[in-house]
């Protein structure tokens, strides 16, 4: 079989070209479904068609590029929209390295790749949401009603693909698996000089909100063993928690306070409630749930002990997701021709729409560095050998 050749170039030139869609600085704001993202994608469909593939875009705003010949195609691709500050790289490289690779196939008379772009992968109306209804995790009906923090809701933002939406979903069955390439967005390849990462696992993540419940009181009159001073609920149980979780925990789990609100927030008043999320990320899925018991029993601790109550909302789960070893052994080898010495196997710390994917079929993913492990930042960047090196390793690995 003729060997697939990308053309470095071209790579590049279509990802500057869609950097342009809602350019902000050196990065883009390119929420799901605004102006930039809908433009974005048409150009997206015109360049698939250039290509030779037959694009399309289903009710939730995913565009595929259909391979022409009949039969299951090997599945690329990521998403393009952006966080409300977003990098230029973020989903976007995924996105027209598959292109690229599928471009060039057609033009070698090789293996029958498709593309996909997936929509609101960043979460503007739910995390993941494109893949997750393209997967059945989640009706259209059930995600039309979901807001994002505007108020505005998912099934009024999807009126602005209109008039590019004239196809239906695309089944799973119309593909044979799915590979995802993406930055990193973390330090792991950088600090380490590499240029490849073939990811081992993505994690799963639970998050859940608590609520601390006190005695609002006067903070110069209240003595310090009278008060049920809900913040400092929420320290003891921090530190506690720390202490606890060693037993369980690997170098890889992180576990994250990331909001906090405190009622009455205050100077003079001594809180009376402490609000917070908690997420919790491991690739085991047993670890998660001995995560989720022993923060309850801290909780339930922490509460009586300072003379508080406790209560849960919210909790969110999405479990880790496997690599299909098929899959990751082409791109390991691939990596080992092309980069020799120069790349590694790692999990994801951050979900992708292979999550979502992986529900029907085998999937795999390859990172690129991103430099300083910046990333959801205008700074996100790489160096664009980096970019074509990962563009070739998916490339030789559909001949592996």
């Amino acid at each position: 079989m003729a060997q697939i050749s990308i053309n470095p170039e071209r790579l590049l030139q279509d990802l500057h070209k869609l950097r342009s869609f809602g350019a902000r600085g050196a990065g883009v704001v390119r929420p799901a479904f605004s102006e930039a993202d809908v433009q974005s994608r048409k150009w997206l469909m015109a360049r698939m068609a250039e290509a030779g593939l037959a694009p399309s875009m289903d009710p939730a705003g995913n565009v595929f590029g259909l391979h022409p010949t009949d039969g299951p195609a090997l599945l690329m691709g990521s998403h393009s929209d952006t966080q409300p500050e977003g990098g230029w790289l973020d989903g976007a490289y995924g996105v027209i390295a598959a292109l690229e690779v599928a471009r060039a196939s057609l033009e070698a008379g090789g293996p029958a790749i498709a593309v996909v772009c997936f929509q609101d992968e960043e979460g503007r109306f739910g995390p993941l949401l494109g893949s997750n209804i393209w997967a059945g995790g989640l009706s259209l009906s059930e995600a039309d009603a979901l807001c994002d923090t505007s108020g505005q809701t998912f099934g009024a933002a999807r009126r602005a693909i209109a008039d590019v939406c004239t196809q239906d979903f695309v089944g799973p069955e119309c593909f044979s698996g799915y590979v995802e390439a993406h930055i990193e967005q973390g330090i792991v390849l950088d600090t380490a000089c590499e240029a490849i990462g073939i990811v081992d696992g993505i994690v799963g993540i639970r998050t859940e909100t608590f609520c601390f419940h006190g005695e609002q009181n006067h903070a110069g009159t209240t003595p310090m063993h009278l008060r049920k001073d809900a913040f400092q609920g929420l320290v003891d149980f921090t530190h506690t928690l720390k202490l606890r979780l060693a037993d369980i925990v690997t170098p890889s789990t992180v576990w994250t306070i990331g909001h906090v609100q405190l009622h009455p927030n205050a100077t003079s008043i001594v809180p009376g409630e402490v609000t917070f999320t908690l997420q919790w990320r491991d690739g085991s899925d047993t670890r998660l749930d001995a995560m989720r018991d022993m923060i309850h029993a801290v909780a339930e601790e922490t509460a009586h002990s300072c003379g508080l109550s406790v209560s849960r909302s919210g909790f969110f789960s999405y479990p880790a997701t496997g690599i299909d070893p098929v899959l990751k052994g082409k791109l390991h080898r691939s990596a080992e021709a092309l980069a020799p010495d120069q790349w590694r196997t790692l999990p994801s710390g951050a979900l992708h729409d292979a999550s979502n994917v992986s529900r029907h079929l085998p999937v795999a993913m390859l990172f690129v560095p991103s430099i300083n492990g910046i990333s959801h930042n205008f700074a996100e960047d790489t160096v664009p050998h980096h970019l074509v090196l990962g563009a070739q390793v998916l490339a030789a690995s559909v001949l592996a």
